[in-house]
């Protein structure tokens, strides 16, 4: 176990080079807001002597999440129209850099074959992809002859198996693991002084990792599982008033025990965690997958230029952007970024900057993204979001690192078991 010093306070200024790529953050918004519009797909108007990089964009269809609320959206595009955005972000700073780029949309039905999907990528002359696919699914595009002289941007999987023993070497993760984003919570309880968790798992295979990974944060940052339970209950229909009336009686049972500070939730499907805030035998806070849950994004961050690039988003799908959707556009900007910052446009040279420790990519989070060495997950810092507001971010003050405090939060060198870049 890696063990972080605790000090009253940790370093919260950024480097010369980080100050810099935040301070041009907002310039950079304000050129996407008036440059000439390009088209989604980077199909419009462009310099004919401009050098075109191609970025894929691999998928399948499936059915749309049906929200607990009606007030949230039912989103049918997610992770796809995060990548559109960052091509047009692409394209206004490629202007002056005589780079266009256009995205190759690969959605494959439901049961489409993803070795289809990467062989036809391939044919276009695509070597950068943003996978939006499951775990297997990304494993299976990986392995694929034609991935190996391409570079995958895991833009979904939150799997720590991936960051780990079943880590690719053409594998980039801009999604947090499950481990980030357990760590990051825990900071924040923690921080708080809350350190008796109950922990309450629904029956979904994710639920089961994530509670794994929240397990795991409890031994690393000071906090005690007191309870553990699983969700039995069947919700019924909660718009009727028998079903409001069962969720009422049933909720206090199924987190009736020792008493705790927080009940931590690991609900990743949804079915259940939205019920519990306001039902709970304890007047407790709610926190996990629902409740104060920790995320790479949230519709409520403001901070740092986070509403300009909601603005955009908006502007361009009817509706907020996603943690899937940020995913995409971290993949899609750190393409352009190492072609901005290098002036190359070639696969080796791109690919070389990115696992590079140059490689730095303002993110709207306050301090500049990277990837790891050892695992090719990106760092970034994690918002800790409640239903209006953004609470707080983390790493906390008071966990340090002898590289940086994003370090903190997943897993580290010493603990990776990705053999890749050993």
């Amino acid at each position: 176990m890696v063990r972080f010093w605790q000090w009253p306070e940790r370093r919260t200024r950024l480097s010369k080079p980080r100050r810099l790529v935040a301070a041009v953050l907002p310039f950079l918004g304000l050129l996407a807001l008036v440059a000439p519009p390009a088209t989604a797909q980077g199909n419009g108007s462009q310099d004919p002597g401009a050098t075109v990089v191609l970025i894929g964009y691999l998928a399948r269809q499936e059915d749309p999440r049906t929200p607990l609320s009606f007030l949230e959206p039912v989103a049918t595009d997610e992770g796809l129209q995060g990548a559109r955005l960052a091509l047009a972000d692409n394209n206004t700073t490629g202007v002056f850099l005589k780079q266009s780029y256009r995205l190759v949309e690969q959605v494959l039905p439901q049961d489409g074959d993803i070795s289809a999907g990467v062989k036809a990528l391939a044919d276009e002359g695509v070597r950068f992809v943003v996978a939006d696919l499951p775990a297997d699914a990304l494993l299976a595009a990986a392995d694929r002859p034609e991935a190996k002289s391409m570079v995958l941007f895991n833009a979904r999987a939150s799997d720590d198996a991936l960051r780990n023993e079943q880590c690719r070497a053409n594998i980039l993760h801009t999604a947090p693991s499950r481990r980030m984003l357990a760590d990051a919570l825990a900071q924040y309880l923690a921080w708080k002084k809350w350190p008796r968790w109950s922990l309450l798992a629904g029956r979904d295979p994710g639920d089961a990792l994530y509670a794994e990974a929240v397990r795991r944060a409890a031994k690393r940052f000071g906090g005690r599982i007191v309870d553990e339970k699983s969700w039995t209950f069947d919700t019924g229909n909660r718009r009727t008033d028998t079903g409001v009336t069962t969720i009422q009686s049933d909720i206090p049972l199924a987190t009736q025990g020792p008493d705790y500070d927080v009940l931590v939730v690991a609900d990743e499907a949804g079915d259940f965690g939205d019920y519990l805030d306001g039902r709970t035998w304890y007047p407790r806070p709610v926190a996990g997958t629902q409740g104060l849950t920790a995320t790479a994004w949230s519709r409520v961050n403001e901070q740092w230029g986070g509403t300009q690039l909601q603005s955009r988003f908006e502007k361009l799908a009817g509706r907020w952007m996603t943690p899937r959707d940020y995913a995409a556009w971290l993949a899609v900007r750190s393409v352009g970024e190492a072609a901005a910052r290098t002036g190359a446009t070639g696969f080796d040279g791109l690919t070389g900057y990115l696992h590079s420790p140059d490689f730095e990519l303002a993110g709207f989070k306050g301090e500049a993204l990277s990837f790891r060495a050892w695992d090719g997950q990106m760092r970034q810092p994690i918002l800790i979001a409640g239903p209006r507001m953004l609470v707080s971010v983390s790493p906390q003050e008071g966990f340090l690192h002898p590289v940086t405090p994003l370090d903190t939060l997943g897993d580290d060198a010493p603990e990776s078991k990705c053999r890749l870049n050993r």
